[in-house]
């Protein structure tokens, strides 16, 4: 056999490596310009997400105890406490707490950034934004895992409800 290359066989594929997700890139100015203009609305919609709060525990505490007062007084719900629909909106209120919380500290760290050029600002402003979403995964695996528990109830209910 000779020295020559076979003409014949494929050719071998030069591949450059990726770069890997800890290597340094730099912010570009576009990158900043968007980091900037989302800060505000971040921010406001972070201090929405806190007045929802407050109203969510507010009207849930005022309805729990109203329903407990009238339940008690009529008797007339079949032993159900609908008390605890009150509490089950004040609940979800201080769920709800967290996401606001992420939002708003993630604008208010680009902000922050913005004023200082301090990468640990930028970092905490992904940390907010890396907990946010992290939060919400994890809210919609609860969610899809209690959905399934619910059908099956409301139909152990409906059945039950029909040979009563």
């Amino acid at each position: 056999m000779s020295d020559i290359a076979n003409p014949w066989q494929s050719p071998e594929n030069v591949s450059t490596p990726e770069k890997t997700l800890d290597a340094q890139v730099l912010m570009t100015g576009v990158m900043l310009r968007y980091l900037r203009e989302a800060s505000p609305w971040l921010r406001f919609i972070g201090i929405l997400g806190f007045i929802g709060c407050g109203f969510m525990v507010a009207g849930g505490l005022v309805a729990a105890i109203v329903m407990f007062a009238v339940a008690s007084l009529a008797d007339e719900f079949g032993g159900f406490p609908v008390g605890l629909i009150g509490l089950l909106y004040v609940a979800l209120g201080a769920v709800a707490f967290f996401p606001a919380r992420f939002t708003y500290y993630f604008g208010a760290k680009i902000r922050n950034y913005q004023l200082s050029n301090s990468e640990q600002d930028l970092e905490q402003a992904f940390k907010n934004n890396k907990s946010l979403w992290k939060f919400t995964g994890i809210l919609c695996i609860v969610y899809l895992a209690f959905v399934p528990l619910a059908v099956i109830g409301g139909i152990a209910a409906a059945v039950g409800s029909v040979f009563m």
